[in-house]
């Protein structure tokens, strides 16, 4: 991978060639692994057609591609370094977005889970249980997570983007860090947050998160409203505003809520 400034990188991923060389198995919206830039100088992206979206109900304005590029910019704003760097393109089907790929690909070393479903006695040492059930064969399960920081951070901001999609499959490892991955049925309006990271509901925020919150707040009023305006509602950034209102106040983790799902399903 080329060794670009964040400003350098964005650059390639909007101008750089985009080469398809594979379809992502099981993507709902045909989304395509492609490489971006010259022969010598190639990274691994993620590819979304806006042609290829299967829209939803619930998001009837606008395009997921375009909450992909938005929850991008609210996670740099806010200095939570988790969202991949996504923009905005045209490619083979037209328009869509184009993000850098994280994780490993066929034929490397699978990474060590961060959120996994488990036997109720084989849980890691420190890992935090979300949720109790049982296997197709009656026999008793738990999905849990690990408790790193880094994946705490990830559980503010998508109680931030009100993420709907936090699947365990969508948090990968990227050197030091964690990144979290395929927003598009984010920032709506309503409340809808549904996560496999529930280990921390109820308690303190961290203080760096709590800094990130204010940090994007600031942003918000100094030209991210602006920026967010071409790909989210009026009433979308002002949810968002409201949202990072009430956890700066409040400081805590949001608990699950009545009157919609708490964990995605898959939660895998």
């Amino acid at each position: 991978m080329p060794t670009d400034t964040g400003a350098d990188l964005e650059e390639l991923l909007t101008r750089g060639t985009l080469t398809p060389v594979g379809r992502i198995a099981g993507s709902s919206n045909g989304a395509l692994l492609c490489l971006v830039g010259d022969p010598a100088d190639e990274i691994l992206v993620i590819h979304k057609p806006e042609a290829t979206e299967r829209r939803l109900w619930d998001y009837p304005d606008g395009t997921l591609v375009a909450r992909e590029r938005a929850a991008w910019l609210v996670s740099e704003a806010g200095g939570f370094g988790v969202v991949p760097p996504t923009v905005l393109r045209d490619g083979p089907l037209g328009p869509g977005s184009v993000q850098l790929w994280v994780g490993p690909v066929s034929g490397e070393p699978e990474q060590e889970p961060l959120v996994d479903v488990l036997d109720p006695d084989e849980v890691p040492d420190g890992w935090l249980v979300v949720l109790e059930g049982e296997s197709s064969l009656g026999e008793p399960v738990v999905v849990a997570h690990s408790p790193e920081p880094v994946l705490r951070t990830v559980a503010v901001l998508d109680a931030v983007l009100n993420n709907s999609d936090r699947k365990g499959s969508h948090v990968l490892r990227d050197g030091a860090v964690v990144r979290g991955c395929d927003h598009g049925v984010s920032l709506g309006v309503e409340p809808k947050l549904r996560t496999v990271l529930w280990g921390w509901a109820g308690e303190d925020l961290l203080a760096e998160d709590v800094a990130r919150l204010e940090r994007l707040a600031a942003a918000l009023t100094d030209g991210l409203a602006d920026e967010l305006a071409p790909l989210l509602t009026a009433e979308e950034i002002e949810a968002l505003t409201h949202r990072v209102d009430v956890l700066r106040r409040h400081r805590v983790h949001p608990r699950p809520r009545g009157g919609w799902p708490a964990i995605p399903w898959p939660a895998l």
